[in-house]
C-alpha cells in the first residue's frame, strides 16, 4: 500500500504530465475516467504518448489490453473533431471491433468496411480492413478527408507473406498529419521496427510490456496425469524474460521426467485410451498426415520393450481438465478434420459440459444463427450436429467453417456457455476468446509444405491464450506427452521469447502502377527504399560493412609487405602460376597416357596367355583364364598365379602394364573353382616358366619414358618459355623473394573473401528497388507502362490495372486485356475468376488441369487463362522475379454449379470441401468481380461481372457477417 503522502505526490506528477500535453490533455482525463480499471502502466505511457501528438508503438502479450491504446486514440479522434480508422489483418476480428467500438460509441458514429461489406462508410470512426485503407490512400478517397488517427492492430501480421506487404504500403503513403498506433504481440525487435516508424513517419515511442497480467504456468499430461513442467511453478518466461533470455532457476521437473520414463517402460503397445485411426482422431483427413506423432521436438524418451506413449484420449483430457477446473480450454490441433473429429470423440464419449440454464441460453444463439441459414441449407452445413455439440459444450473453430457458426462459437465461448473449442492457429490471430487453459496437442504443425516444429513465438501466441483478464487469477498451458516429445524441448519453447519481426514486402504489379501514377520513377525507388525490408536489409548489411572493412585494412597491410622494391611481385606470382599450371597439365596428360598403355596391355588378351607383371624390381607370373569384360577403368582379365590363385587383373595391379611372354594350354573344362584344376594349371605355368613357351611372346606396352611420354611439342615449349620469364623477371633474383610470395598468396586469399563480402553487400543494398526495377521491365514488355528516355508513365492499359488487387493480379489484367473472358456468360465469369484468388490447400493438387462437364466456352476461357499465366510466368523468370503461383483450377466447377443455381447440398457433394471454405472462396471470387465492375476494359464485361455477383451472392454465401 502507498502512503497518503505518496499517493498525493503521484497525483501532482500526474497532473504536471497532463498539463505538459496540451490541448488532448482533458480528452484523455475524461478517457481514463471512463473506464471502470485503472490503466496498466504501459497503456498509461503509450495514451500519454498519444495526446502529446506522439506515434505510438505498443508490443505487449497476448490479452495485456494493448487494444486499450488503440480504443484510446478513437476517443482523442473524436474529442478533437477528427476521424479515427481502427485497421485489423482480418474480417472476423474487424467484425468483431465494429460490435466493441458501437457499444461504446453509438452505431451511429462507427463504419465497417472489409471488402464485401460496408456499413456507414463515412462515420467518423471506420473499422476495415486493412486493404481497404491501402485502396483508399490509392484512390485519393475523400473518405481520407480530416482522418486524425489509423490504428493498426495486430501489426506483426506485416510479416504474412501475401497480405502483409500492404501494411507496409500503408505506413510509407499515410499523410505524415495522421498519427499512426502500432498495436503487436510481444516481437523480440521491437525496438528495430520502432527505429523504422520514426525513420519513415518522424518520432515514434515505443512501449514494450513484458509482463502478463495474468501469470500462465506451464505443464505436460503424460498419459492422465498432468504434471509441472518445472520444478516450481515458473511464470511464462516467454512474456516475463528478454529476447532469447532464459530463467536459470527454472529447471525441469524430475517428477515429470520420471513420469516419462515409466510411461515409456510400461509402454508394450498404444496406450489404454489412445487415439483413433490417422493419429488425429476419427475421421482422420488431412489432419492425420503425421501419422499421429506428438511431436518432433526431441527424441523418444526411454522406449520399454518397443511400444508407443500415444496422447490421451480427448475426452479424457477435458474429463482431467474439468476435474481440475481448467476449463474454459481452447486445444488447438492444428488440422481442421482434425477440429472436427475431435469434436465427435467428445459428443461420442457422452461428455456433457452444460447445465439446463446454459443449454437454454444456447439454444437461442443457434436458434438466432439459424435463421442467417437458408432452411434448404441447414443440413448440407451439418447444422444439426454443430448443434448437438454445441448444447453439450464442445465446439471447432477454424477456417473452414461456416462464418455464422464461427460467429457462434465466439459467442459462445465468450459467454462462458461452449467450455472447450478445438481451434487451429488461426484462432491465436486476433480473435478476442481468452480461456482459462491452452492446450497443445503435438508440437509439429503443416505449413503448406511440410510438417514443421512450432517455434517458441507460435508458442508464445498460442498459450498467450490462457488468463482471462479480469475472471481468472491464473493461465495454464499444457502440452500432451507422446513419445517423441522431449521435456526439454517443451521447456525451451516456454523459456524464450524469440518472435522477431521479418518484413516480407516486395513490390506487386499494381504497386507499381499506382505509385508511378502519382510519383515519378525515381521518386518511387526512393519510398520502395524506405520499406521495412530494405531497412532490415541495410541494418543486416552493416556487420557485413564492418567485416569488409576490416578485410580491406588487412589486404592493406598483405600487399605493403608483399611488395617488392626490383619489381611487380603480383606479376612473378602469375608467372609461377602459368608454369605450375602448364607443369600439371603435363604431368595430368602424362598419366593419362601410362593409363592408356597400362589398358591396352590389359587388351585383346587370350585364354591361356602367359603374364609377365612388372611390379618394380621383381615381376610376378600368371596365365589368363578369362580375358573378362571391361569396367570403368579399362579391362579386367581373370588369371590364375603362381601361388593357385584366381584373381581380376586391374590396371592398379598392374602399373606398368603387362608382358605376354607366351602360352600355355588351359583345359576347355576349366573350372576356376575347382582346387584340383587350380593346381594342375599352376604347374603347367611354372613347368612353362622352367622350360619355355608355346606360342610367340608379345612386347609389353609399357609407359617408360616418364619424362617425355605424353607430353607435346607444345607443351616443352610453353615450359621452356615459362621458365626463362621467370628467370629474366627482376623479382627473381630478390633475396626475400620468398617472403614477398607468402604475403602476395595470403593477399590472394583475402582478396577473394573480400570479393565475396562485398558481392553479398551489393545484392542486398537497394535490394527491394532493384526487385521494382523487375516488375516494370515486366509491365514495360506488355504494355502497362511506357517509357521515354527517362521518363517512365503509366499507359492505359496500366490504369485500369491499379483498380485490380490479388495475387495473380497480372494474369486477370493480361485476360481482360485479351478478350479471353468476354464471350463467357455470368455464370462462367464468376467460375473462371476464380483461378485468380483459389489455392488448394497443402499438399493437394492444384494448378491447371482439365475441368470437366463446364461446356466449350469456358474450357477454352480456362486454356486463355492457363496461357496467359505461363506467359506471366515466362517474363518473370527472364526478368529475374520468383513466379507468382500458378493458377489453380480447383474451385471451377464448384462455382460453376453454384452461379447456375444448384443446391448447397449438390455442389458440396460434387467435390471434397467444407461449407465454410466453400463461402469463403465464394466471397474472394465475389471481390474480384466487385473489382471487375469498375476495372473491366468493355461496359458488357462489366454488366456481366455485376450479373455474376448477383448469381454468386445467393443462400449461405449472401449471410450477413454482423
Amino acid at each position: 500500500m502507498t502512503s497518503p503522502a505518496e499517493r498525493y505526490a503521484a497525483s501532482r506528477r500526474r497532473a504536471k504530465q497532463i498539463s505538459a500535453m496540451g490541448p488532448l490533455a482533458q480528452a484523455l482525463e475524461d478517457f481514463e475516467r471512463e473506464l471502470d480499471f485503472p490503466l496498466d502502466e504501459f497503456q498509461s505511457v503509450a495514451c500519454r504518448h498519444l495526446a502529446s501528438n506522439e506515434d505510438v508503438l505498443v508490443a505487449a502479450p497476448t490479452g495485456a489490453g494493448k487494444t486499450i491504446v488503440g480504443e484510446c486514440a478513437v476517443h482523442l479522434a473524436l474529442a478533437s473533431g477528427r476521424k479515427a480508422f481502427y485497421t485489423t489483418p482480418i474480417k472476423a476480428l474487424s467484425n468483431q471491433k465494429y460490435l466493441d467500438l458501437a457499444r461504446v460509441h453509438g452505431a451511429d458514429r462507427v463504419g465497417l468496411l472489409t471488402g464485401d461489406v460496408s456499413i456507414n462508410s463515412e462515420a467518423p470512426v471506420v473499422v476495415m480492413t486493412t486493404e481497404v485503407l491501402r485502396n483508399m490512400i490509392y484512390a485519393g478517397s475523400s473518405t481520407l478527408d480530416d482522418l486524425g488517427y489509423v490504428v493498426m492492430d495486430e501489426v506483426h501480421y506485416l510479416a504474412d507473406a501475401f497480405r502483409g506487404p500492404v501494411w507496409e504500403e500503408v505506413i510509407l503513403l499515410l499523410a505524415p498529419t495522421v498519427r499512426l498506433v502500432s498495436l503487436s504481440a510481444t516481437v523480440s525487435n521491437a525496438e528495430e521496427f520502432g527505429q523504422w516508424l520514426t525513420e519513415v513517419r518522424g518520432t515514434t515511442a515505443v512501449v514494450v510490456s513484458e509482463h502478463r497480467p495474468v501469470p500462465l504456468w506451464q505443464h505436460m499430461m503424460v498419459r492422465h496425469e498432468v504434471i509441472d513442467l518445472y520444478t516450481t511453478r515458473s511464470h511464462d518466461l516467454g512474456d516475463t524474460l528478454g529476447a532469447g533470455a532464459k530463467d536459470t532457476s527454472a529447471v525441469l521437473n524430475p517428477d515429470l521426467v520420471e513420469a516419462v520414463r515409466r510411461a515409456e517402460r510400461s509402454s508394450a503397445g498404444p496406450a489404454p485410451g489412445g487415439y483413433g485411426r490417422g493419429g488425429s482422431g476419427g475421421r482422420g483427413g488431412r489432419g492425420g498426415r503425421d501419422g499421429g506423432r506428438g511431436g518432433r521436438a526431441g527424441k523418444p524418451q526411454g522406449g520399454g520393450r518397443g511400444g508407443t506413449v500415444r496422447p490421451p484420449r480427448r475426452d479424457t483430457v477435458i474429463e482431467r481438465l474439468d476435474a481440475a477446473s481448467l476449463l474454459p480450454a481452447i486445444v488447438f490441433v492444428f488440422s481442421r478434420m482434425g477440429c472436427e473429429a475431435a469434436v465427435d470423440q467428445v459428443v461420442a464419449s457422452g461428455i456433457r459440459l452444460t447445465t439446463q440454464a446454459e443449454q437454454k441460453r444456447i439454444g437461442e444463439i443457434l436458434e438466432a444463427t439459424s435463421v442467417r441459414i437458408p432452411a434448404e441449407d441447414l443440413d448440407a452445413v451439418g447444422f444439426s450436429s454443430f448443434a448437438v455439440a454445441a448444447m453439450r459444450g464442445v465446439a471447432a473453430h477454424h477456417a473452414g467453417l461456416l462464418p455464422a457458426f464461427k460467429e457462434a462459437v465466439e459467442a459462445l465461448f465468450a459467454g462462458g456457455l461452449v467450455k472447450v473449442v478445438f481451434a487451429t492457429e488461426t484462432l491465436a490471430l486476433g480473435v478476442n476468446m481468452p480461456a482459462r487453459s491452452v492446450v497443445l496437442e503435438r508440437l509439429v504443425k503443416w505449413d503448406g509444405r511440410e510438417h514443421v516444429d512450432v517455434t517458441p513465438g507460435q508458442y508464445t501466441q498460442l498459450t498467450g491464450r490462457a488468463g482471462r483478464r479480469g475472471i481468472d487469477v491464473e493461465g495454464h498451458a499444457v502440452v500432451l506427452y507422446a513419445s517423441g516429445v522431449d521435456p526439454n524441448a517443451v521447456a525451451g519453447l516456454a523459456s524464450r521469447r524469440t518472435y522477431p519481426l521479418r518484413s516480407s514486402f516486395k513490390p506487386t504489379y499494381n504497386m507499381a502502377v499506382n505509385l508511378l501514377t502519382n510519383a515519378p520513377y525515381g521518386r518511387v525507388r526512393d519510398i520502395l527504399e524506405q520499406s521495412f525490408a530494405q531497412f532490415q536489409a541495410d541494418r543486416s548489411v552493416v556487420g557485413l560493412a564492418r567485416q569488409a572493412s576490416r578485410s580491406a585494412e588487412a589486404l592493406a597491410g598483405y600487399r605493403a609487405s608483399m611488395a617488392c622494391d626490383r619489381g611487380d611481385i603480383d606479376s612473378y606470382l602469375e608467372l609461377r602460376r602459368q608454369l605450375s599450371d602448364v607443369e600439371a597439365d603435363g604431368e595430368r596428360e602424362r598419366s593419362r597416357a601410362r593409363r592408356r598403355a597400362v589398358a591396352d596391355s590389359l587388351d585383346n588378351l587370350r585364354i591361356g596367355d602367359v603374364l609377365e607383371i612388372s611390379r618394380g624390381r621383381r615381376s610376378a607370373w600368371a596365365v589368363v583364364v578369362d580375358p573378362g569384360t571391361s569396367g570403368f577403368d579399362g579391362p579386367r582379365p581373370e588369371v590364375l598365379d603362381e601361388e593357385r590363385r584366381v584373381r581380376t587383373l586391374t590396371a592398379h595391379d598392374a602399373p606398368q602394364g603387362v608382358r605376354v611372354a607366351g602360352r600355355v594350354k588351359v583345359p576347355r573344362d576349366f573350372n576356376a573353382r575347382d582346387p584340383r584344376a587350380r593346381r594342375d594349371l599352376a604347374a603347367s605355368l611354372r613347368n612353362a616358366l622352367t622350360s619355355g613357351f608355346s606360342g610367340a611372346a608379345r612386347p609389353r606396352a609399357d609407359a617408360v619414358d616418364h619424362d617425355a611420354e605424353g607430353r607435346d611439342g607444345g607443351t616443352e615449349t610453353s615450359i621452356a618459355r615459362l621458365r626463362a620469364a621467370l628467370r629474366s623477371h627482376p623479382c627473381h633474383a630478390c633475396p626475400d623473394r620468398e617472403d614477398h610470395l607468402r604475403w602476395a598468396r595470403r593477399a590472394e586469399g583475402l582478396q577473394a573473401d573480400h570479393d565475396r563480402l562485398t558481392a553479398r553487400i551489393a545484392s542486398r543494398t537497394a535490394s527491394i528497388a532493384r526487385d521494382f526495377d523487375r516488375v516494370c521491365e515486366v509491365l514495360l514488355q506488355l504494355g502497362y507502362l511506357d517509357r521515354e528516355g527517362d521518363r517512365t508513365t503509366v499507359t492505359d492499359r496500366g490504369r485500369w490495372l491499379r483498380r485490380l488487387y490479388a495475387e495473380r493480379d497480372l494474369v486477370l489484367a493480361q485476360c481482360l486485356g485479351s478478350g479471353a473472358w468476354d464471350g463467357l456468360d455470368a455464370a462462367e465469369l464468376a467460375a473462371v475468376v476464380t483461378t485468380i484468388v483459389y489455392s488448394s490447400r497443402g499438399d493437394d493438387e492444384g494448378g491447371p488441369s482439365v475441368v470437366h462437364g463446364v461446356g466449350t466456352r469456358l474450357s477454352q476461357a480456362l486454356d486463355a487463362t492457363a496461357r496467359a499465366a505461363s506467359e506471366v510466368e515466362a517474363l518473370e523468370r527472364e526478368a529475374g522475379l520468383t513466379p507468382a503461383p500458378s493458377i489453380d483450377t480447383g474451385f471451377v466447377r464448384l462455382a460453376h454449379l453454384w452461379a447456375r443455381g444448384s443446391s448447397l447440398s449438390d455442389v458440396l457433394s460434387a467435390g471434397d470441401m467444407a461449407a465454410g471454405d466453400f463461402v469463403r472462396w465464394c466471397k474472394q471470387a465475389l471481390d474480384v468481380l466487385d473489382q471487375l465492375t469498375n476495372a473491366a476494359p468493355s461496359p458488357a464485361l462489366r454488366a456481366r461481372a455485376r450479373e455474376a455477383m448477383t448469381l454468386v451472392r445467393r443462400g449461405v454465401v449472401a449471410q450477413e457477417l454482423v
